[in-house]
C-alpha cells in the first residue's frame, strides 16, 4: 500500500514508490533511501558575492552571485558562520501527480547549521540547490557527498493542472 501518511488528501510517498518510480536519480548509495524520504548529498557550496533583487513578476529579479568553494585534500570544505548556497549531486524528476518538500537532517542541526529550500513543484527536473545556514560560531566542516537533507515526496490529490516551467526547471543537470 502507497498511503504512509494521510492528509487533506495528499499522501507522502514511501521508499519502494520513490524508488520504483525513480523520481531520484544519480544516488550515490542505497543509503540515502529513508522509509518516507531520500537524502540529498552536498555536491558543491558556494559563497554569496553580492545583493540579490527580488521583485513580483521576476522583470528586475537579480540573483546574488556566487563563486563555488573549493575542496581541501581530504574532500573537505569548512564553513564559517553564514550563509551559502549549495547544490545537490542528485538528480530530481518531479511528476505530474507529486510535489516535494526538503528538510534538513538532524545531524546537521545538531551541529548549529540549517537548509532552507523551497518547494518542488510538479515537472521540476534538475539538481536542486538551497541555501544553507551555518549558525554556529565555530563553523562546520562538510565532506563531499555529505548527506543534507531529507526529501519527502507527497503524492497530490489530483494530477497537477499544470506543471512547473519556471527559471529553475532543468538547472544544472549539464553539471554531474
Amino acid at each position: 500500500m502507497l498511503i504512509v501518511a494521510r492528509a487533506g488528501g495528499a499522501m507522502i510517498l514511501p521508499k519502494h514508490h520513490i524508488v520504483r518510480e525513480a523520481l531520484v536519480k544519480e544516488t550515490i548509495g542505497d543509503s540515502q533511501f529513508q522509509p518516507c524520504g531520500v537524502d540529498l548529498t552536498l555536491k558543491e557550496a558556494h559563497s554569496l558575492l553580492s545583493a540579490g533583487k527580488i521583485d513580483f513578476d521576476n522583470s528586475e529579479r537579480k540573483i546574488s552571485d556566487s563563486k563555488k568553494i573549493e575542496f581541501d585534500s581530504k574532500n573537505e570544505i569548512h564553513l564559517s558562520k553564514g550563509c551559502y548556497k549549495v547544490i545537490f549531486n542528485e538528480l530530481v524528476e518531479i511528476p505530474d501527480h507529486s510535489a516535494a518538500f526538503g528538510f534538513p537532517r538532524s545531524s546537521l542541526l545538531r551541529c548549529g547549521a540549517f537548509l532552507q529550500c523551497a518547494v518542488w513543484d510538479p515537472g521540476y527536473k534538475g539538481r536542486s540547490e538551497a541555501l544553507l545556514n551555518v549558525s554556529n560560531e565555530h563553523g562546520i566542516t562538510l565532506k563531499k557527498n555529505a548527506k543534507l537533507i531529507q526529501l519527502v515526496f507527497v503524492k497530490l490529490s489530483e494530477k497537477a493542472a499544470e506543471l512547473y516551467t519556471g527559471r529553475y526547471n532543468q538547472e544544472n543537470i549539464d553539471k554531474k
